[in-house]
């Protein structure tokens, strides 16, 4: 998969929501996705197929008949990050997805807040939004993301198979801080 192919191929909302809902829900038809996505079972459909074109969701061939069930390939940790320079139709694609990938995040916090009174209190102490500020170069914030990433991929499958075990979704984003208002330093 050409990571250039990718982005041009997700810089469409709803190719992106596709791609998310299968990554955060697992397998899923044209029709389930339409049906969560609020859109047209048809519209989902082409969408699934230009999505599995440049290899970032196959049809497991598990489904009958009509009935195709989709899953979102795993990813590489680096994918995504394109090494050479963007021109600018890439550059605004890739732009437009990381606003709309900030904003999947948003609708994701904004439901994990309205329902988690009502989730087991095991889950409610071990979820939730967080920061965590960190002084570091760039080739520290490198290393650091590289760590994390691992970290995460141990974690990939390690409840399969377990009844209490449940999908939960980690997103991370380090971001520079402007220097600071109050003309302090920053803590150390």
């Amino acid at each position: 998969m050409s990571e250039r192919t990718a982005l041009r191929a997700l810089a469409h909302p709803l190719r992106s929501r596709l791609l998310a809902e299968l990554r955060v829900h697992g397998r899923a038809t044209a029709t389930e996705l339409a049906r969560a996505l609020d859109t047209h079972t048809g519209a989902t459909s082409y969408h699934l197929r230009k999505l599995a074109e440049v290899g970032l969701v196959e049809d497991t061939r598990s489904g009958t008949g009509r009935r195709r069930i989709w899953r979102a390939l795993d990813l590489p940790p680096t994918a995504g990050l394109v090494d050479e320079p963007l021109d600018e139709d890439d550059a605004q694609a890739a732009d437009w997805l990381a606003l709309d990938y900030l904003a999947h995040f948003g609708e994701r916090a904004r439901d994990w807040l309205r329902e988690k009174d009502s989730d087991d209190p095991a889950w409610r102490e071990s979820c939730g939004l967080e920061d965590h500020p960190v002084q570091v170069t760039a080739e520290q914030v490198t290393a650091l993301r590289a760590e994390l990433l691992e970290v995460l991929e141990r974690y990939r499958r390690v409840g399969q198979g377990n009844p209490q075990a449940r999908r939960v979704v980690v997103y991370t984003c380090a971001l520079p801080l402007p220097p600071s208002l109050t003309g302090r330093a920053a803590p150390p």
